[in-house]
Formats: C-alpha cells, structure tokens, sequence
C-alpha cells in the first residue's frame, strides 16, 4: 500500500438513514507499547499478501517511536463501517430484519394497523413481497417501530430479539456473524492504543445495544445514523428520553465525515469500509498527513460467505454497492481492497 505523508439501490444508506428517525462492557484499557510480532502471529485468519502486510507496516510506522511518521496515541482514530465491513449484510441489513420481525408486536398494540399497507403484506409473512416494498413504505415501518418508546425500552427490546433471531442462511445469531479478520483488526488496534470506533449508516442507538460486547466498542464510540429524543418525565415523575421520528444525523457518504466531526472531532488516521455509503469516510481519512491507512471488504466469496459488486464482475446489489468506479478511486489512490476470497484463512469464528 502507498504511503501517503503530505496533506492532501434499496439504497444502503438511504434506507439505514432512516432507522434512527424512526426511534455493557467497558472498552479494552490498551496499551501504548506497540506489537513487534509477524503479522502471522497477529493476524492469525488473514492469508499471507499485501492487505495483511499494509495493516502490520501501518500499525508499525504508527506506533513506533523510531518512526518518522510516528502517531501519539491521543491521535491513534481507526473507523469502521459496521454492514458488509464488520459483519453479514446479506440478504437484508440487521436492523431492517429487527423492524420488519417488530411489526406484529406494533399491530397488537394498534389494531387498526392490521388491514393497512405496508403493515398488510408484511403480516402475510410474504418475503418477496416484502422484498418489493418501495422505500416510503419501509420509511412507515421503521417509524413505526423504532420511534414513540423510552431509549430504555428501545434498548430492552432490541436486546431480547438479538438473543433470539437467526440469520436464515446459517441459523445462527446475528452477533456471531462478525468476520473474524476484521475482529482481529479490532483487537490488534486496540492493543497498539487506537481508539476505534464504529462509523455506520445504520441506526446509532440500534449499535450501541451490542457494540461492545461483540467488538469491543464502548456505547460513545459508536457514530451513527441518529434521530432525535425528547426529555421528559415518566409517570412515576423520573426522568426520561423518548425517540421521536426526526432525523438529527444521516452518517451516510458525506454524512459520515460530518459525524465524524461531530462526534470524534479528530480526522482518523485508519479507516475501513465496502461500498460507496464508504468512499467519503476513506478520502476523508486519506487527505491527511502521515502514514495512513484505507482499506474496503471486497465480498468476492459466495461459498463462504456472499458475492456481489458490481466492481470486479461481480453480480449487482442494492446492498453494500461496490461499484466499479469505486475500485478504480481505490486503485488511483493506494487503498487497500480486501478480497475475502483471496486475503480472509477463514471468514467467520465458528468455522473449522
């Protein structure tokens, strides 16, 4: 990878823009001392090649006080895309499943519902037609049943569907569907001093119930796409906050630089994404100084995992989009992309 050292559909995000409109383990203590094993030893899941080298000769330029690009540890800021980088995305994003499988707790409580599209052929249990549902009828839903509750009461009910949900296709926990190469990144940061954080289209509150748990990312690393709450007073007189269907942040394509902003306040020095919701995020971290490090999650494994693109001849998708012209910015400005087919040992913890 290029050193840089001068400064310089539904639709993903627009669907996941949405979901915060609509309404804990501390992190790791890390150490400033940096590692100075083989990426072998690191990195046990990634192949031996260029994408495992560049994260190792990064952490190493960065964190080595030899170094001429060495980085404090106070300006150590790696980003993480969470849909399709740090976890499956296919054949429909998490949170989206979460809205659709809320939809008969939401009738129960206003029957009036039941005959009314788009709750009618969600009911049905139809999942083509659910497929074919355009993006204001999935905007109903999602208002629906992420908004008009305490952030509590999201958090509680957000956790007991995770511990109950299966994916469909290995009929296992969302949260044991991370890739490990990308969990060993995690930790390997983490272990140098970065502070990481999750940047993500989807909803921030939705994150935040299980970011730490299954990354190792605090509750206020996480930055996402966020609507607003409302202070008030329940009625026992405690104080509470309701979510309310308005959006405050889109963390989507330009949207993520400004939540970066907004929340960090420091440009990162490592940023890792897989599709063009990223590419903002990735110039953004790529026009600053030093030694930097950008890198996308190329789903090129149908077997192990999904293959889709369309860049590199793979098959069109309207989730986590990575198009051909965004693999060409890649090549033009020295990113790093990650073939899962070619660059990933083994793509999930569970497998042999």
């Amino acid at each position: 990878m290029r050193r840089v050292r001068s400064p310089i559909d539904i639709n993903r995000r627009t669907l996941l823009s949405t979901l915060a409109l609509l309404p804990a383990l501390p992190g790791t203590t890390v150490a400033v001392t940096a590692q100075t094993t083989a990426p072998g030893d690191v990195l046990p899941s990634w192949r031996e090649g260029p994408a495992k080298q560049a994260i190792f000769d990064f952490v190493r330029a960065t964190t080595e006080r030899a170094s001429p690009t060495y980085v404090a540890p106070d300006e150590r800021i790696a980003v993480f895309d969470q849909d399709g980088t740090l976890w499956v995305e296919q054949p429909m994003y998490t949170q989206v499943v979460y809205c659709l499988e809320r939809v008969p707790a939401v009738v129960e409580i206003k029957p009036e519902l039941r005959n009314v599209e788009p709750f009618k052929t969600v009911l049905s249990g139809n999942r083509e037609a659910m497929a074919q549902l355009p993006l204001r009828d999935l905007e109903t839903i999602l208002a629906a049943t992420l908004t008009g509750m305490t952030v509590e009461e999201f958090q509680s009910e957000v956790s007991r569907w995770l511990e109950t949900a299966r994916h469909p296709r290995w009929n296992r926990p969302y949260t044991e569907l991370t890739f490990q190469p990308m969990q060993e990144v995690l930790r390997y940061l983490q272990s140098n001093a970065f502070k990481t954080y999750i940047v993500t289209g989807g909803g921030q509150d939705f994150v935040r119930v299980y970011a730490a748990k299954t990354y190792g990312v605090p509750p206020e690393q996480v930055v996402g796409t966020a609507g607003t709450t409302k202070f008030g007073y329940g009625r026992d007189g405690k104080p509470l906050l309701t979510k309310e269907p308005k959006l405050l942040l889109n963390d989507d394509k330009a949207g993520k630089v400004e939540g970066i902003h907004l929340m960090i306040g420091r440009r990162p020095i490592a940023a890792f994404g897989n599709s063009v919701g990223d590419r903002e995020m990735l110039e953004y971290t790529r026009a600053g100084q030093g030694d930097l490090l950008a890198m996308l999650v190329l789903h090129d494994d149908a077997s192990r995992e999904y293959a889709y693109g369309p860049a590199a001849g793979l098959p069109d998708s309207k989730i986590g989009t990575f198009t051909p012209a965004l693999y060409d910015e890649a090549r033009e400005q020295g990113w790093t992309v990650i073939s899962m087919k070619n660059d990933w040992d083994r793509v999930f913890a569970f497998e042999a």
